[in-house]
């Protein structure tokens, strides 16, 4: 084995990380000594939809919590799957134990999953005063927003790691994005919160609240004569109630906007801070491996430290010596059109199985060695086929190993014979 090199720390580097030859000589993600470090706070499962990342990020957090960690999994996903794979009936907004972790080493683990709404009434309830956080909790134009807004999932998200990370209360925080490229929207979370804050229209809403009184609403109603054209297209769209609406909101919730971007900003800090790790998880399959391709690239322009890539449900076989061309043409000598239930028959039968076997682990190199090429920096660990899914805690235990046991100049061979299913959900 080829001598290990620890990477250095910083802005686009996780912290505890060791770069070796492993598959085509690709580097090799070490999960343990990442999960292990102690300045290793974050660590931020990003992927596509259906390649395994909910329960990547509940394997990591099931073997740092039994490594002797202090471990919570916070899902955005609203998929139930991680409540599932760790034998809770739900999860909400609040950290839950999980039950059944080995916590001999000191460890705990606990899980939840982020509700958007409830995270934005505690922000209203701790920083207004009770008739202010009254008036906009039971505001109608809040209510539509803090449900489901556009691009409210995404703020939450941020507030909610960085209460997280503040109360200092676990050692690791592991958070499970939603899929598809949205799984980084929360990156651009503060931007597009700051320009939507400084826009000409809320500054406009927010003009009666300034002002006061009669005079603060005629200075509005100024406002809107000036903008003729933007008063008749709100007036069709939203119709006075909802102005209203929206108005009032905005005056109640005046006091509290420069809060919302400061703490985003700060969150957005905290993700680029040594001691976060970005996992990118994927499949080898070629759009998996296209948006895993973007994920890297987005995180290298945003200096976000990438820990490497997780590749799930990567097919092996036992009889690589056996190419597919060889298999077919042993099976179509074997094949006897009268002897249908023949051993021979049935011998070729097993063979174009082998066959597409084969052609399928070609497939998946081929796509793996692309995006080896274009990213030959990132490290990767697999995580082979299973033959059916994890729903519980033996599963992300197995998972968890599989990803710590990275072989170095070898291909992982799956422990029982696959059926092409994926380990993770």
């Amino acid at each position: 084995m080829s001598p290990r090199t620890t990477t250095t720390d910083g802005p686009g580097t996780a912290p505890g990380l060791d770069a070796a030859p492993g598959l085509d000589s690709s580097p090799v993600l070490e999960v343990d000594p990442l999960l292990d470090d102690p300045e290793t706070r974050i660590v931020v499962c990003c992927g596509s939809g259906g390649v395994g990342k909910t329960t990547t990020a509940a394997a990591l957090g099931v073997r740092a919590a039994e490594r002797g960690r202090r471990v919570v999994v916070l899902t955005i996903d609203p998929a139930r799957r991680l409540a599932q794979s760790m034998g809770l009936t739900e999860l909400d907004n609040t950290p839950r134990r999980v039950p059944g972790v080995d916590e001999s080493k000191g460890g705990e683990l606990h899980a939840m999953m982020l509700d958007m709404k409830r995270t934005f009434d505690e922000i209203v309830e701790a920083h207004a005063d009770p008739e202010r956080a009254k008036a906009i909790l039971e505001n109608p134009f809040y209510a539509s927003l803090s449900a489901g807004f556009a691009g409210t999932q995404e703020y939450m998200a941020m507030e909610k790691l960085g209460q997280l990370r503040a109360r200092e209360e676990w050692d690791l925080i592991v958070v499970d994005t939603p899929p598809s490229r949205s799984a980084l929207d929360f990156l651009d979370a503060p931007s597009r919160l700051g320009s939507f804050l400084d826009g000409r229209l809320i500054r406009l809403l927010a003009a009666p609240a300034k002002a006061g009184g009669r005079a603060g609403m005629r200075f509005v109603n100024l406002g809107m004569a000036g903008l003729s054209l933007v008063t008749g297209t709100l007036g069709k769209l939203l119709g006075t109630g909802l102005l209203r609406d929206v108005q009032t909101f905005v005056a109640a919730m005046d006091t509290m906007f420069g809060g919302f971007r400061t703490r985003a900003d700060a969150t957005y800090r905290l993700l680029q801070a040594r001691g976060t790790a970005f996992v990118v998880v994927a499949a080898p399959e070629r759009d998996a491996l296209r948006e895993a391709a973007y994920f890297v690239e987005r995180l290298a322009a945003d200096d976000m430290p990438l820990a490497g890539m997780v590749l799930n449900r990567v097919h092996g076989t036992a009889a690589g010596e056996l190419s597919a061309e060889r298999a077919l043409a042993a099976a179509e000598v074997l094949s006897d059109p009268a002897e249908p239930s023949s051993p021979e028959r049935l011998a070729a039968g097993l063979l174009r199985l082998h066959a597409e076997r084969m052609r399928l682990l070609a497939r998946e190199r081929r796509t793996r060695d692309r995006f080896a090429a274009l990213h030959p920096e990132v490290l990767v660990a697999e995580v082979p086929a299973l033959p059916g899914d994890v729903h519980d805690l033996d599963g992300l235990r197995a998972i968890g190993g599989r990803l710590a046991d990275q072989p170095a100049g070898s291909e992982a061979q799956p422990a029982a014979a696959d059926a092409g299913s994926s380990p993770c959900p």
